[in-house]
């Protein structure tokens, strides 16, 4: 009987669905500000660990689609390896809807910036998924101005 009632438990905790965010921009605000903070302080790890560890994770930017989290790092490590001052990363006009209980499109603009001078800015969208109760990135798509 005790198996029985354990595995009943363990059945109902699987098929209990997320629901979606009441406030997927603030979902999306509080992902991206944590990203921005980590940009600012230098910590490559936090940075790209907002996006999901997966061959499938998407980047495009350039023209050009990249693939996997492996990638996503390398890409950004050279902002790290290059011996100079990065920008400064803020994010602004983030909006966010849900697609699902799991699922968020978001869109905003990065702005790259020294001082008060633009570096660099541009439109982003993000496909985020909801993996292990945390909201990762799976698909990010950059354009810049």
């Amino acid at each position: 009987m005790k198996r029985w009632v354990v595995a009943i438990g363990v059945l109902a905790a699987c098929s209990v669905q997320e629901t979606p965010p009441a406030d997927p921009t603030a979902t999306a605000v509080a992902v991206l500000s944590a990203s921005s903070e980590a940009w600012n302080r230098g910590d490559l790890e936090a940075f790209v660990d907002d996006y999901a560890r997966d061959s499938t994770t998407t980047f495009v930017a350039g023209g050009r689609v990249e693939y996997g989290w492996d990638w996503i790092h390398d890409n950004y490590a050279r902002w790290w390896d290059l011996g100079s001052e990065r920008d400064s990363l803020r994010f602004e006009d983030v909006a966010a809807r849900s697609l699902g209980s799991d699922y968020l499109l978001t869109t905003a603009r990065f702005v790259l910036f020294r001082g008060d001078s633009v570096t660099a800015s541009g439109p982003f969208t993000l496909v985020m998924q909801r993996i292990e109760g945390e909201w990762k990135i799976i698909h990010d798509q950059t354009g810049t101005d």
